[in-house]
């Protein structure tokens, strides 16, 4: 057997090195893509804050320019849920001790890029591919898709959608890869705390901790006590779960119940309902033309489907010609790499098809929802399916970057990079 020598030896650490710089990569590219960060759009940094000091609603009517705030009962609420104010905690903080003036909408949107970045790799490298599939599937989230100039935007809608695919990856990591209930736990409530409908991928994730148990977390204390676990499995049979299943399930729950309690009691306090979350309360809402049959119908899909999926962008007579619409797009058109997810095959097929599922149970909330997602580029919501598609991508990826797929990203690449000029560095694009 021929001995590695020390140069063949550092070729896996060297590169090793430089995907371990990929975060801070995404983070520094993130931070400096937009001159003109929309902080002041701060309204669940604002409740954050106050929540801080012991009040959920203002006194004082907020600046004209935060118009989603609601008037109720002499005060005036935000319509966003509870896990999305309770993300800015920390930021918040550290206004209240002095050491920030407004919300630091660029450090966050960096500071997702980067943890996004990481989760995707760390995805990624469950997988038998080459490194530099690896990184290229991982940029092609963060830079091939809208998610970059959405996510750059840096008001609170755009920083609640990054936190929730933050707490998919994270979930999805931690429920698949590397089994620790308690921490995929944490992750989902981050996700559907920012992105409610995300709540009801909840059986998505149940299901992949049901299954294969014993061979989950490292967790010391749920795999003590096997023995009582084999005999306490006879009485679980009917459900088709062994007591380890069990147990797992019921830690991944806590932290996601809690906050769902607490998102209950949060709503009864601002509206005297459990359930009224205050969107329909905003202000002129519902007399807007794209809401025509309420908030949520299922007449909406046809349009919503052409929105996300085929709508194209527009042709000018003049430079710089070819310009997206600033209220939605085609994903498909700027992120054609997209498509790949319909290859055949899977390493694990059951993953597979419940990263499917969760597609679809997603994209028909989202295509029942009459409002696109207004100011944005491509469709700025489905950038909670991103998480699911990478996971897709990765199970029927060659192990090997393939001609078309250099086409397909590098296409992605430069239409999101053009799109992110054209948003966050010109007036093209007007509203």
């Amino acid at each position: 057997m021929t001995k590695p020598n020390a140069a063949t030896e550092s070729k896996p650490s060297r590169s090793r090195s430089v995907i371990s710089c990929l975060p801070f990569v995404a983070a520094i590219v993130y931070f400096f893509s937009n001159p003109h960060p929309q902080n002041y759009y701060d309204y669940t940094f604002r409740v954050a804050r106050d929540l801080l000091h012991g009040t959920v609603g203002f006194y004082d009517k907020p600046p004209s320019w935060l118009n989603e705030f609601i008037p109720f009962e002499s005060l005036y609420f935000s319509a966003f849920p509870l896990g999305s104010v309770l993300t800015m905690i920390p930021f918040a903080a550290l206004q209240t001790v002095g050491m920030i003036k407004d919300m630091p909408g660029m450090f966050i949107a960096a500071l997702l890029a980067g943890l996004c970045c990481w989760y995707l790799f760390k995805i990624a490298d469950r997988y038998d591919i080459s490194n530099g599939k690896k990184a290229l599937l991982t940029f092609g989230v963060l830079f091939g898709t809208w998610t970059w100039t959405n996510l750059t935007f840096a008001g609170a809608w755009q920083l609640a959608l990054g936190f929730a695919m933050l707490g998919e990856l994270g979930g999805i990591y931690f429920t698949v890869f590397d089994r620790r209930p308690i921490l995929a736990g944490a992750f989902f409530a981050l996700a559907y705390g920012n992105r409610t409908e995300i709540l009801l991928t909840a059986p998505i994730f149940l299901f992949l901790w049901s299954r294969d148990a014993e061979r989950a977390s490292p967790n010391k204390e749920l795999k003590k006590d096997s023995k009582n676990s084999q005999l306490q499995d006879k009485e679980w049979r009917w459900l088709g779960l062994s007591s380890a299943s069990l147990r797992y399930l019921a830690v991944f729950c806590t932290i996601p119940f809690i906050l769902g309690v607490a998102t209950l009691a949060y709503n009864y306090v601002r509206f005297h309902s459990l359930t009224d979350f205050g969107y329909a309360r905003i202000p002129g809402v519902l007399g807007e033309p794209w809401y025509d049959h309420g908030i949520f119908s299922v007449q909406y899909i046809p349009r919503q489907a052409w929105e996300m999926l085929w709508k194209m962008w527009n042709f000018k007579s003049s430079f710089p010609y070819l310009i997206p619409d600033g209220f939605s797009s085609s994903i498909l058109f700027s992120s054609p790499f997209i498509l790949f997810v319909f290859r055949f095959g899977g390493r694990d097929k059951a993953l597979k098809y419940a990263s499917w599922a969760a597609i679809v149970i997603l994209t028909f909330l989202l295509w029942i929802h009459g409002n696109s997602g207004g100011w944005q580029f491509g469709y700025r919501y489905a950038s909670i399916l991103l998480p699911w598609i990478f996971v897709i991508l990765l199970e029927s990826s060659p192990k090997e970057i393939t001609r078309l797929e250099w086409a397909a990203y590098g296409l992605s690449f430069a239409m999101n990079l053009y799109a992110t000029w054209l948003f966050n560095w010109t007036d093209y694009v007007r509203p």
